[in-house]
């Protein structure tokens, strides 16, 4: 991980890539001096990278998302800076896209530039959540997202979680599907992440990195 220019995060609803998209980029921000986020989730009003904006934006991380965000306006529109960062190579990007059929397509729209840059997709899946609970399921949602963003999957995370009810079981017991579903479709899984306290009572699985993660997304009901 942490090797493209350009990172681009998508997931099912509750799968928690927006969490992990954060933490993706406070990480690279401890590598490189210039720094972005792009929240695509024009759908999801509660999960917003816009939450943690004023966390990100003082370890200088530039955050764009939709112009009228977190407001009562039915279709945001997407900030015009996005261009800006695929002539400005000295950036490392991550996209937090949305995780549905719409949510893909707005990704879409970037589709030509995406594909001329260095750039990896992850898939992030967590097994607990109900569209994500069998490898058919994950197969299905892989292959709609594919179709509607124009880009192919390019690696799987195991963020798999009951929130702060998750356990190692949980998360290796998710490692056990994604696997398969890793094998069926050539995907390589990129990481796995969780909470420091899960994720280090979890052995060391060889080729698979670890993404530790902090909490910086609230939740609608907090």
């Amino acid at each position: 991980m942490f090797d493209k220019r350009i990172s681009i995060f998508t997931g099912h609803f509750g799968s928690g890539k927006t969490e992990v998209a954060v933490n993706y980029i406070i990480k690279l921000a401890e590598r490189y001096s210039k720094t972005a986020i792009v929240d695509f989730d024009v759908v999801n009003p509660f999960f917003r990278t816009a939450d943690a904006r004023e966390n990100l934006e003082a370890r200088g991380i530039l955050v764009l998302a939709p112009l009228y965000a977190n407001t009562n306006v039915d279709v945001p529109s997407m900030p015009p800076e996005i261009n800006m960062l695929f002539e400005k190579k000295e950036y490392r990007v991550v996209f937090d896209a949305g995780g549905d059929e719409l949510g893909a397509k707005v990704l879409s729209t970037y589709n030509e530039s995406i594909l001329k840059d260095d750039y990896e997709m992850y898939f992030v899946i967590n097994t607990r959540r109900p569209m994500t609970l069998s490898e058919k399921g994950i197969e299905e949602m892989i292959l709609e997202i594919e179709a509607s963003s124009r880009l192919k999957v390019d690696r799987l995370v195991n963020n798999t979680n009951l929130l702060g009810e998750t356990t190692a079981e949980d998360v290796l017991e998710g490692s056990r599907i994604i696997d398969g579903i890793s094998r069926k479709l050539g995907i390589p899984i990129g990481f796995t992440s969780s909470l420091r306290t899960v994720l280090e009572q979890l052995p060391d699985d060889a080729g698979v990195p670890k993404l530790f993660l902090d909490k910086f997304i609230k939740l609608p009901w907090e």
